[in-house]
């Protein structure tokens, strides 16, 4: 754990680019059915009171077309809103921060997780939807995932100025790893499977209203880690995550 401590603290407020080896696994989307079950257990265990019929009411999930794998989407995944933004969306940072201390308490017994001090869910000067996104809706929502490989080592800034229609990854990549697919740390390596910006997210390092860095996930092992980078520099071992 000091070890991975040690790493990753290079990536706080500046991504080094240094690759974790380990080894491959394919990757793969769970069904309908097994995610609903995984979303049901983090309730279950950190009490956060979505009801039966919340879950009664999930639909299908969309269908993945030719185009959608052209463009790097590998499956649809199930997501939650949590909160209330004052505008009858959901909180995002909210719906960040739960999943994350579910992570958190679910990796005490099975590896331990990481976070960078500027990653501060509780202090909107520090974190903040980026103001060019769309809002979450409240609930459960199906979304088409990209999870990284089509902006491999680009920019932040970059990829955001070519999403077009498609939405970057806010709270819902810390979802993907912490509840419904935590099993994808295995795969993430750097390389052929990149470690996970969170576009979606400004971070300001200082507090100072300098939202100039964004978020990413990576993994070692069974280790989360949550670091921050700026959005103008690309980095070797991350892709931004992207919804449709």
């Amino acid at each position: 754990m000091r070890s991975f401590i040690k790493k990753i603290k290079s990536f706080c407020s500046k991504a080094s680019g240094q690759l974790f080896r380990k080894k491959s696994a394919d990757r793969f989307i769970r069904d309908r059915n097994a995610q609903i079950k995984a979303w049901k257990k983090a309730n279950q265990k950190m009490g956060w009171g979505i009801g039966q019929e919340e879950f009664q009411r999930i639909g299908q999930p969309p269908e993945i077309t030719d185009q959608d794998r052209r463009d790097g989407f590998v499956g649809a995944v199930l997501f939650y809103g949590f909160g209330d933004d004052g505008l009858s969306h959901a909180d995002t940072v909210l719906s960040g921060k739960l999943a994350w201390e579910y992570a958190v308490r679910r990796r005490k017994r099975w590896g331990g997780t990481w976070k960078c001090e500027y990653v501060r869910f509780d202090d909107p000067k520090f974190i903040r939807l980026r103001e060019d996104t769309v809002p979450r809706p409240k609930g459960f929502y199906f979304r088409k995932v990209q999870l990284g490989k089509k902006y491999h080592n680009m920019s932040v800034e970059r990829v955001r100025k070519q999403l077009g229609k498609d939405v970057g990854f806010g709270p819902e990549g810390i979802q993907f790893l912490a509840i419904t697919h935590p099993h994808y740390m295995k795969i993430m390596n750097g390389k052929e499977i990149p470690f996970v910006s969170l576009l979606d997210y400004d971070i300001a390092p200082h507090g100072f209203g300098d939202f100039y860095d964004a978020p990413f996930l990576l993994a070692t092992g069974s280790i989360l880690g949550m670091g921050v980078g700026n959005v103008s520099r690309p980095y070797p071992s991350y892709g931004a995550g992207t919804l449709r």
